[in-house]
């Protein structure tokens, strides 16, 4: 068992260091009880995320994070680790950060949060999944407190 991380930058608008990233994603997975992991997190223009979402969720809009589930996107039956793709918009987080008066950087650990939550099988679609979703975002984000 191991955890295997990319963290890629394809985006200009806030800064990223991609060794804390993976130093973050790690304790996200080991307070989540993951001891088994491959994941690639990207972040990305609007312009690239719209062109994702589109292509493979039929979406024609720029989003904030959106999530692959590996093992569930390519049919596999069994599931004996997380692998998983997550791409975030920096254009996104750094417009919500300036819009809710919160920092940038945490609106981008927030998404990445968002999307380990997805391949952990939390779900936001109904209100209760959504309302339990925030919960534990907010319980992890306490995790990185300075």
């Amino acid at each position: 068992m191991a955890i295997q991380l990319t963290v890629k930058n394809l985006q200009k608008k806030i800064p990223i260091n991609p060794s804390l990233i993976k130093q973050k994603i790690k304790r996200i997975l080991c307070h989540e009880h993951v001891l088994d992991a491959d994941l690639s997190v990207v972040f990305l223009t609007d312009q690239r995320i719209r062109t994702l979402n589109k292509k493979y969720l039929n979406h024609d809009y720029a989003t904030d994070v959106v999530t692959f589930d590996l093992p569930s996107f390519l049919k596999k039956k069994s599931r004996k680790k997380i692998e998983g793709e997550i791409f975030v918009s920096g254009e996104t987080a750094y417009r919500n950060a300036r819009e809710y008066g919160t920092d940038s950087k945490r609106e981008l650990l927030l998404y990445v949060v968002h999307g380990i939550l997805h391949l952990l099988g939390y779900q936001d679609k109904a209100a209760s999944d959504k309302e339990k979703m925030r919960a534990k975002e907010q319980e992890i984000l306490k995790l990185f407190k300075k």
